[in-house]
């Protein structure tokens, strides 16, 4: 057995999940890895390949919102990464374009996986979701859910502002928080909302329950670019907690 196959590295799913009383249905992906193999959150850190998904072929999909759990910082000789080891169920919140009706996901995931080589791994997945009952996989769906990270006000955050300025090759961020401390070995990520924009690790400095956070933002083309605070996500991780912050506007 080739051990660094792709199929034999993560194997991937869909836990057709349950509807929910607002007409939009909870479902999950689930990426299965082999042991010793990592996969990325949305942001990767240093290095690693962001998750893109396609729903091409998908019908009565409206849209999906991805939910993604508290993940791990992995630091090997200072290369800061951030993901998941063994498995992840990754919950979707789907919304459809009838109600009551079921739904039909197709689609295709892109993803990074690590071990002691990196390598992009490509799957098709597809399901049908129906509109009453419960399917295989809610309770492992459940407790995903149980580990998404704490919104700025259910951890405290007592106010949140972003500075930004030009700098040569893009711009500069800088956000200020007061947030009460998470754990030891506190981590922070800037993100914008284009993914293809490379942000530089995010110097976090803290006195007290006061955070600041500062990172660069540079787009392919190296120059300024439109940005508004509210589209400024901000996410800190300590000790298997975390904190999403949805805009620089507070949450």
């Amino acid at each position: 057995m080739d051990a660094y196959a792709p199929e034999n590295v993560a194997r991937i799913d869909i836990l057709p999940g349950w509807r929910l009383p607002d007409g939009r249905h909870m479902a999950a992906l689930r990426i299965r890895l082999a042991d010793g193999w990592k996969t990325y959150w949305r942001a990767p850190g240093d290095s690693g390949i962001s998750p893109a998904f396609d729903w091409t072929g998908s019908r009565n999909m409206e849209g999906v919102s991805m939910l993604w759990p508290t993940p791990r910082v992995f630091d090997p000789e200072g290369l800061r990464t951030i993901g998941y080891e063994r498995e992840l169920v990754l919950p979707m919140a789907i919304s459809p374009r009838r109600d009551g009706g079921p739904i039909s996901i197709r689609g295709r995931v892109a993803l990074g996986v690590c071990r002691d080589v990196c390598m992009p791994v490509e799957a098709e997945f597809s399901a049908r979701l129906p509109a009453s009952g419960e399917g295989r996989g809610s309770a492992a769906i459940r407790a995903a859910l149980a580990q998404l990270p704490r919104s700025g006000a259910e951890a405290g955050l007592r106010e949140v502002s972003c500075d930004v300025e030009p700098i040569a090759d893009g711009l500069r961020v800088t956000a200020r928080l007061v947030l009460p401390p998470l754990g030891r070995n506190e981590v922070a990520v800037i993100e914008p909302p284009d993914q293809t924009i490379w942000v530089s690790p995010t110097e976090l400095t803290r006195s007290g329950d006061r955070l600041t956070l500062v990172s660069d933002l540079v787009p392919a083309n190296g120059r300024p670019f439109a940005l508004s605070r509210s589209d400024i996500r901000i996410s800190v991780f300590a000790e298997g907690r975390g904190v999403d912050i949805a805009s620089c506007l507070g949450s």
